[in-house]
């Protein structure tokens, strides 16, 4: 098949199954990996020897890495090939796997963690890009349903498998399973992952390494402004700055890493903010509802259990929204699936955390449900009207999204906390970015 039938028709029906398996078992990797770290460090501050406050930079260091790159990797796929740097990204998580699985202590473990960041940055970023050429247009809902549910599904079982993997083997053996089926994905994606044909143009240096100092410093400034504000000023100063000049660099160049030229296009513009402004509402959920539960003498595995409603639902109705948004409006169900999430966050911020807990968890499936018809069509709206060329940016851009909104929604629950509001209005808060992205996705549709 030549490179044009494939961009246009996707893979033949028995390759498409082969490279969806590998690019789904990419994602699961990344998602499980962080799923994992979290529940392994405590464990890895006791075994190392070193702070709770210290173990957190296990998971920051890794996080930093992956935000700062994900444009720069996607846009690098463009000009060298998607499969070639997909690969090559994973290789060096695989290394940094390895890495973190022998690590003797702290600073190689964290340089490890980098190394994983870097390879899963590759990863992430390319897989909204490479379904695009797997799959024919007309399924491209399909194909982000299937992606939408994997990464919900492992949301859902990686603390219990880092748990179980903790208990039987140790942390070590946590990195370590990721090799032998990183080794397979590769040899798997060699032969089955689409060959498209990079774009002959120059890579745009400046506005990579600008890319990375801006979303690293927002992000980590962010992170510091409330626990150590003479440090974390200057450093989202420094974002801020970085900010300015790639805005300056990107406008001049005609395919920039920071997309400009997508950005421009209005349905990726809105659906762009409306996934952002949903993905901090749902990390507003995950870090407040906890402590809630908690004030009302909820256990941790009780709290477990009933956090768990909502990505098993994600799992349910991603694929099924993902199938239905190839038939109908794209702007029709990611508003409705929004509007579902808003007002099932003020319901649970009504609720008495005390109440029996399936009134939760069937609040949070409701919510789930919504998330899941959001994601999928909303994502489909953003990949499918960028030009096939921008396809990798594109998918760069839904992450980094993801990312983004995750960030400023922690953040805000840390105002939130420091102000001493009362959880049940930051569940509100929530509700209303909901309802924001709601609003997004009815403004596209006109």
């Amino acid at each position: 098949m030549t490179s044009a039938g494939i961009a246009e028709d996707g893979l033949p029906p028995a390759r498409r199954r082969a490279a969806t398996i590998c690019v789904a078992v990419g994602v699961a990797m990344s998602v499980l990996d962080a799923a994992m770290v979290n529940v392994a460090l405590p464990t890895i501050s006791r075994d190392l020897a070193i702070h709770p406050a210290t173990a957190t930079w296990v998971v920051n260091a890794y996080q930093l890495a992956l935000v700062g790159l994900l444009l720069p990797c996607a846009a690098l796929g463009e000009v060298l090939g998607f499969r070639r740097v997909y690969q090559v990204g994973l290789c060096i998580y695989l290394l940094g796997a390895l890495g973190s699985a022998f690590a003797p202590g702290l600073e190689w473990l964290l340089a490890s963690r980098v190394m994983q960041g870097v390879g899963s940055a590759a990863v992430m970023s390319l897989t909204a890009g490479l379904m695009r050429n797997i799959y024919p247009t007309a399924q491209l809902g399909r194909a982000i349903g299937i992606n939408a549910f994997t990464v919900a599904f492992c949301s859902a079982v990686g603390p219990s498998i880092g748990s179980l993997i903790i208990t039987v083997a140790g942390w070590h053996m946590m990195f370590f399973l990721a090799v032998p089926i990183g080794l397979g994905v590769l040899l798997l994606g060699q032969r089955a992952l689409p060959d498209v044909p990079p774009q002959k143009r120059a890579f745009d240096l400046a506005g990579a390494a600008l890319t990375m100092v801006t979303f690293a410093s927002i992000i980590l400034g962010l992170d510091l402004l409330l626990v150590a504000p003479w440090l974390g000023v200057p450093v989202l100063g420094l974002g801020l700055a970085a900010l300015w000049l790639l805005l300056r660099v990107a406008a001049g160049h005609a395919a920039p890493v920071l997309p400009l030229d997508l950005l421009r296009i209005r349905v990726v513009r809105l659906a762009v903010g409306a996934s952002s402004c949903m993905f901090g509402a749902q990390a507003m959920l995950y870090v407040t509802l906890p402590f809630h539960l908690t004030a009302a003498g909820r256990s941790v595995a009780e709290i477990g259990l009933i956090l768990s409603a909502w990505p098993a639902a994600i799992a349910v109705a991603a694929p099924l929204a993902g199938r239905f948004s190839d038939r109908v409006s794209s702007a029709l169900l990611p508003a409705a699936g929004a509007a579902l999430v808003a007002l099932g966050l003020l319901v649970i911020a009504g609720l008495d955390p005390r109440a029996p807990a399936w009134w939760m968890m069937l609040a949070l499936a409701f919510c789930g449900a919504g998330f899941g018809s959001f994601q999928a069509p909303n994502n489909r709206a953003m990949l499918a009207v960028a030009p096939r060329a921008r396809a990798g940016v594109a998918g760069g851009m839904q992450s980094t999204a993801r990312v983004l909104g995750q960030a400023t929604g922690t953040m805000l629950v840390a105002l939130c906390f420091h102000a001493a509001v009362a959880t049940p209005w930051v569940l509100g808060v929530a509700g209303c970015a909901a309802m924001v992205a709601a609003g997004l996705c009815v403004w596209r549709g006109r």
